[in-house]
């Protein structure tokens, strides 16, 4: 068995504290206990607003009965968890052994709302049901969402919200430990679901700052859709979109060659009201085909006229360079705490050391308390705008309302 922890309580931020551990006991509960333990003693023994939970599916029939009694086992005022392929906890990444990884934080003045949602079709159309009847948003809030991939259609909520609360930042993880309809958890407080979304809003003296990494670089240069048809890029500038791309393959050196042909991708940019595009500012879709006879390049997302383009490409040194770059940007003020959100196609399937993500984060604002997990879709806004990702690590970091 191992066992990691991590508290924070700086001078910026006395009034928030966070505490990680992770255990990798052979018993679900021995591990859940073990690392609530080490986490609350850290935390100062102070009973936590908030408990989050990530359990690796590795535990397998243990899970359901321990989360069913997780309030017991990890006691708070809000807790929200789910199953996952694999967790994190501070410096480190379980993706090989069961494990367990557990985040708590003391929320002076935080408002903090427990959401229970699930999609129903009707007559007239999807709704997104389970939303408090006395429901106040606070202002400058962030949801964090953790959702059943086979049962709820996260860009959908994602655009009902977009409508009612613009502007809202939701990050959050889809969870991971099954590979069919009933085979994840979720839990919110003291009840489990097998399918739906569950979360928290928080607000009030808490804030959230959101940093979304989906590990690309730029090749080329920002391009101006002239013509598109749904998902089709059809010209860019004036000369069809393949022209444009095989012009820019031509600059290419042997090893951007080479990654066009296996990782391509186009990212659109966020907020057209930019003169200066940099990292973070395009949201990045696959390409999914290319016709040079017809000069068309089909790209996984809506494509209208008018955007600004630029293809993008992606392997482990343009993933670590993108998520170096805006964990710098926040090198300014330490936050307190982190949830990270990393995508299963990460870790040590992409990058050929461990526990990338998990350290980068710790060089860079560590020493930090830190939990996540490896989530089969990350939720993360870029811009203004929130999004479904892959291949991206979406992270929360935590401080107080100035």
């Amino acid at each position: 068995m191992t066992t990691t922890h991590s508290s924070s309580e700086t001078q910026t931020h006395q009034a928030i504290r966070c505490s990680a551990a992770a255990s990798t006991a052979s018993s679900l509960h021995e591990a859940i206990s073990t690392a609530y333990q080490e986490a609350l003693i850290d935390l100062g023994d102070d009973s936590p607003d908030l408990v989050v939970v990530f359990i690796s599916a590795a535990y397998g029939e243990e899970i359901r009965p321990a989360m069913e009694s997780l309030n017991d086992l990890a006691p708070s005022r809000y807790l929200l968890g789910t199953t996952a392929e694999a967790v994190l906890a501070n410096n480190d990444e379980y993706e090989s052994e069961p494990a367990i990884s557990i985040w708590m934080a003391k929320l002076p003045n935080a408002e903090i709302i427990p959401l229970t949602l699930e999609y129903s079709q009707t007559a007239d159309g999807g709704t997104f049901l389970g939303w408090p009847d006395d429901l106040v948003w606070p202002k400058e809030a962030t949801m964090l969402l953790l959702a059943d991939p086979f049962s709820f259609p996260v860009d959908g909520l994602i655009a009902r919200l977009e409508e009612d609360h613009p502007g809202l930042p939701i990050i959050g993880g889809m969870a991971s430990g099954g590979d069919q309809p009933g085979a994840n958890t979720l839990v919110i407080n003291g009840e489990t679901y097998e399918s739906g979304a569950v979360g928290i809003i928080l607000g009030g003296g808490v804030r959230v700052r959101p940093v979304v990494s989906q590990g690309c670089r730029p090749i080329g240069t920002p391009l101006v859709v002239t013509k598109a048809e749904d998902n089709m890029l059809v010209e860019l500038g004036g000369r069809p979109a393949f022209v444009q791309l095989r012009a820019i393959y031509e600059t290419l050196d042997d090893h951007d060659k080479q990654l066009v042909k296996n990782s391509l991708h186009v990212g659109r940019v966020a907020s057209e009201y930019q003169d200066h595009f940099e990292a973070g500012d395009f949201l990045v879709r696959n390409v999914v085909g290319a016709d040079p006879e017809t000069g068309v390049v089909a790209v996984g997302d809506l494509i209208r006229t008018g955007q600004t383009v630029q293809f993008h490409v992606r392997d482990a040194h343009t993933a670590h360079e993108d998520l170096q770059t805006l964990l710098t940007r926040q090198t300014q003020k330490r936050p307190a705490g982190a949830i990270i959100f990393t995508c299963n196609g990460r870790g040590r399937r992409l990058f050929s050391t461990p526990s990338h993500d998990a350290a980068c984060l710790q060089q860079l604002l560590g020493p930090l308390p830190v939990a996540g997990f490896f989530a089969q879709g990350e939720i993360g806004p870029i811009g203004r705008t929130n999004c479904l990702h892959g291949f991206t690590a979406s992270i929360a970091l935590f401080e107080a309302a100035e």
